[in-house]
């Protein structure tokens, strides 16, 4: 950079996760080995939702038709706020001063608003925090550097009607080959509960009765996150797998029964989304039995809920464990003092601590419109959730994009 040669911005919170109330405190340091002329040093704290897309339609006929591109958007935001560090605003003037050459460091801290939406990263938006500092340099490029952070929205589940009950369905389909007509596929599906937190196993329970001359070449159940997108005129869904068990192969006539296999949920947003008008997010789990051949799979869907605070029922059952540390934190060194994000506020004597990891979803870049090749900082970023270290073992997780 020249002249500056450190300019980031730090979290005493060092994993970056936050909840509603929180004081997010840090400082931005700078590293000049020259003086360097500015306006003034400026801190944004940002909140914002937005969902964007395009769409190719055909318009007019004959020779007239052509293909346009519609843009489909919207966007709400939960709080803009500059905070002064050095010299001035920059619509107070153009009067400059100079910093001097050396490390300086301007703390920081603000106060994280209540009914804040979770953090989430999608294919078609966004709920995003983020802390951005200028340099204000009159006449010349600003220098800037960008770090986002995670806000986790409570879901206590033990507030949400109907999470203790089971829930079950059932399907059928028979299968037909030009002519010819086989007997039905016919599948039970059902979990003791529907309200869950991430690193709890969901207990499958299913029966599969194979009344046809095919051979199933296997059933598995697999937990897909729904995402709808509200722009101002239209809406749009995406549908991601996150996790699936899987067993193997029915033959012809045969039957096959789940007894309690296993799905771990990963890390994951709560459902909901609640506070964010234009995202919404809902789980479903589903039995799916897969035909040999040119045939579409046996569905049998489940709604559930993805809560971070867990039900008392299942944590009594569970002793209290240390939560594992943040992404990056080095074992070897003692933790920092505010190192971790503060427990979840929750009224369940003896709930063990979560850990916090990046979700199953992945990194994605955040650089946006007001950015450029000057703005430095760590710009892959993938939010932070609750995960309940219970001694679960996850199963094998798909590795694939998104399904729309």
């Amino acid at each position: 950079m020249g002249k500056l040669n450190i300019f980031e911005i730090s979290f005493s919170n060092i994993s970056g996760v936050f909840y509603a109330g929180n004081i997010l405190q840090g400082h931005v340091t700078v590293e000049l080995n020259e003086p360097m002329k500015m306006r003034g040093i400026t801190l944004r704290f940002e909140g914002k939702a937005y969902v964007h897309w395009t769409e190719q339609h055909s318009t007019g006929s004959g020779k007239n038709r052509r293909t346009v591109t519609r843009h489909y958007s919207a966007s709400e935001v939960y709080f803009n706020q500059d905070s002064l560090l050095f010299g001035i605003f920059s619509n107070q003037g153009s009067n400059t001063t100079e910093l001097a050459p050396g490390r300086h460091v301007f703390p920081f801290q603000f106060l994280i608003p209540q009914g804040l939406p979770s953090s989430f990263e999608g294919l078609f938006g966004h709920v995003r925090y983020t802390v951005k500092c200028i340099i204000d340099k009159p006449w010349k490029f600003d220098h800037s550097t960008k770090r986002p952070f995670t806000i986790i929205s409570i879901l206590d589940l033990n507030q949400q009607p109907n999470c203790l009950q089971g829930v079950q369905g059932s399907n059928q389909k028979t299968l037909c080959c030009w002519c010819c007509k086989s007997g039905p596929i016919q599948a039970t599906f059902h979990i003791d509960r529907t309200g869950y937190v991430p690193g709890e196993a969901i207990r499958l329970f299913a029966e599969i009765n194979n009344g046809s001359n095919r051979k199933m070449d296997k059933s598995y159940v697999d937990l897909k996150m729904i995402t709808m997108y509200h722009a101002t005129t239209k809406s749009r869904m995406q549908t991601r797998e996150v996790a699936r068990v899987t067993r193997p192969a029915i033959e012809a006539y045969g039957q096959d029964q789940w007894n309690g296999e296993q799905l771990v949920i990963p890390p994951l947003p709560p459902s909901f989304l609640a506070g964010c008008r234009i995202i919404d997010v809902r789980y479903v789990l589903q039995l799916n039995v897969d035909p040999s051949g040119p045939s579409f799979d046996l569905e049998v869907p489940l709604e559930i809920l993805i809560g971070t605070i867990p039900l008392m029922s299942v944590v009594q059952q569970f002793r209290p464990m240390s939560p594992l540390p943040p992404p990056g934190y080095s074992p070897s060194a003692p933790p920092a003092e505010g190192a971790f994000p503060d427990a979840p506020p929750t009224g369940i004597p003896n709930m063990p601590p979560p850990s916090y990891s990046e979700c199953i979803t992945g990194r994605v870049n955040i650089r946006e419109a007001g950015d450029n090749e000057h703005t430095g900082g760590n710009l892959d970023y993938a939010p932070v959730y609750t995960y309940y270290n219970w001694g679960n073992t996850p199963g094998a997780l798909p590795v694939q994009s998104g399904k729309q």
